[in-house]
């Protein structure tokens, strides 16, 4: 029976999972499988990724073949160099010790460029962080400043404006006195006036009424032969 190491699909639409199983070629891929060996996770940076040393080994060995993605991943767990190594003590090229040694000297070194490439990523989240942040002071800022020119422009025109109207009202209060002051020599001249025509129609009244008792006179002296 022809197996396979293959990853099997899990998770949600838009943040997958995987299970690395061992299976028989010709079964679904997310259908049976003969047994699990791990697990892969690409949704964190670096990929999440748990697996069996020894039985990948073994299964490797008894010739499964892997997916080219999970050669990958084994690969980069070590699976495929302990496989390396221990087909080189099955020879007699090397031993046992030296097999291990050589493994954990390449665990060491890889360790060290996976915890590398985790500080990289690091750094480049808090510079990204920095910069973000200070983009975000430096609108911040701006809005400020332009809120704060906005309220001084709004402070100056309301004060023009107080101005402008103390101005007028104290233009009217000018004219108001100014017709005053005119108006009021105006009638001072116009009461002495008054007082001096009430005199004259008073003299006028009196000579109106003894103008008729003069022209009747001579008419009665007329009148008084005749009758005789």
């Amino acid at each position: 029976m022809p197996a396979k190491i293959r990853l099997q699909r899990h998770g949600k639409k838009g943040k997958p999972f995987y299970h690395i199983v061992v299976a028989d070629a010709r079964a679904p891929r997310d259908g049976r499988f003969i047994e699990r060996l791990g697990s892969y996770n690409p949704n964190t940076n670096p990929a999440t990724i748990d697996i069996q040393l020894d039985k990948s080994v073994q299964w490797l060995q008894n010739g499964a073949q892997p997916t080219d993605t999970c050669r990958a991943i084994l690969s980069y767990k070590g699976v495929m160099m302990r496989k390396h190594l221990q087909d080189g003590v099955a020879k007699g090229a090397i031993t046992q010790e030296t097999a291990d040694q050589r493994f954990a000297e390449w665990m060491v070194t890889r360790d060290a460029k996976v915890q590398s490439k985790v500080d990289n990523l690091k750094a480049s989240s808090e510079q990204k962080r920095k910069a973000a942040f200070q983009a975000e002071v430096k609108v911040n800022s701006e809005r400020e400043a332009a809120l704060l020119r906005k309220r001084s422009e709004l402070s100056a025109a309301s004060e023009a404006a107080a101005v402008a109207a103390a101005r007028e009202a104290a233009g009217e209060e000018v004219v108001e006195e100014v017709i005053e002051e005119v108006a009021a020599p105006a009638a001072e001249e116009a009461a002495p006036a008054a007082e001096e025509a009430a005199p004259a129609a008073e003299e006028a009244a009196p000579a109106e009424e003894a103008a008729p008792a003069e022209e009747a006179a001579p008419a009665t002296e007329d009148e008084a032969p005749s009758a005789e």
